[in-house]
Formats: structure tokens, sequence, C-alpha cells
């Protein structure tokens, strides 16, 4: 059986965070899905479209991991791409309290998804997609924020 993880977010944009839990998990799954969340509710500040052409070249070569995305509930996803795990990178206590919940009522919805979680490495424990976002919009330096795969376009 293959052991297939989903690694969801929104990734707007992904970051050197994200990609270092990635890039971490590779040796403990066969394959992972990097799936970029729609949600109604939100718009994003990077198309879809960006998103996922920016981690399918941060990953260009790594045969373990696709890239797609999704809306609805993430379990049924899982469900879709025969994920049996949900992997979380865990920065804050806060994070720690947040994701928990989340992976006990995904765990009430669907039984057979594990959620594993990887803690953040110090170095990236500052860094979340808002933060860089607020970076970019003032004409801030982001490149210490995003992999180097990364081409944002310039602040209009």
């Amino acid at each position: 059986m293959v052991k297939r993880a989903m690694f969801p977010g929104s990734f707007d944009p992904i970051t050197r965070g994200h990609e270092n839990i990635i890039r971490r998990a590779l040796p403990l799954f066969d394959e992972i899905i990097v799936a970029v969340g729609i949600n109604i509710e939100k718009k994003g500040y990077f198309s879809v479209e960006d998103r996922m052409k920016w981690i399918t070249k941060v990953f260009e070569g790594e045969p373990k991991i696709k890239v797609l995305s999704y809306s609805g509930l993430t379990v049924d996803f899982c469900r879709e791409i025969s994920a049996g795990y949900l992997l979380r990178g865990l920065r804050t206590s806060a994070d720690f309290e947040f994701e928990r919940t989340v992976g006990q009522v995904n765990k009430k919805l669907n039984p057979s998804i594990e959620t594993v979680f990887l803690l953040t490495t110090p170095e990236y424990t500052s860094i979340n997609s808002s933060i860089v976002r607020d970076v970019y919009k003032n004409g801030g330096d982001v490149s210490l924020f995003i992999p180097d795969a990364v081409e944002l376009p310039a602040v209009m």
C-alpha cells in the first residue's frame, strides 16, 4: 500500500517554512500531495494557478511530490486521492492547539486519516504567508522568506 500524505494549505505564497516541512517529510511517505485549498469565503492574494506553478517549480525533479488544488472538506479530498495521512507543520503552541482541534475533527469525520505533525525548524518559526504578503505589498524584500524558485511579480 502506498503511503500517501496530503499537505493542505493556501500557500499564498509558499514559504521557506512550507518547503522545509515538505522536504523533511519526504523520507516518511511514498508520495506527498501538496494541496492548494480554495476557500470560497476568502480571496487569495495570488492566483491559485500561480501558487501551484510556484510549488511545482520549487519541487521540480522530485517525483514523490504532486501539486493539486481542491475545495471543500480536506478529509473528503484525502479520500478522493487515497491519502491516508495529513501532514501539518507546527510553528508555535497556538498552532498546536488549533491543529490538534482540526485533527480531532478530521479523525471524527474520517477515522482512517492520520494527522502527522512536524515541528518547524527554529529559523522558520516566525515565517508565515500573511507576513510575507505584508512585506511584499509594502515593497520589502521577501527573498529571505520564500524559496529561491519563486519569482513574485513586481508590486504595482
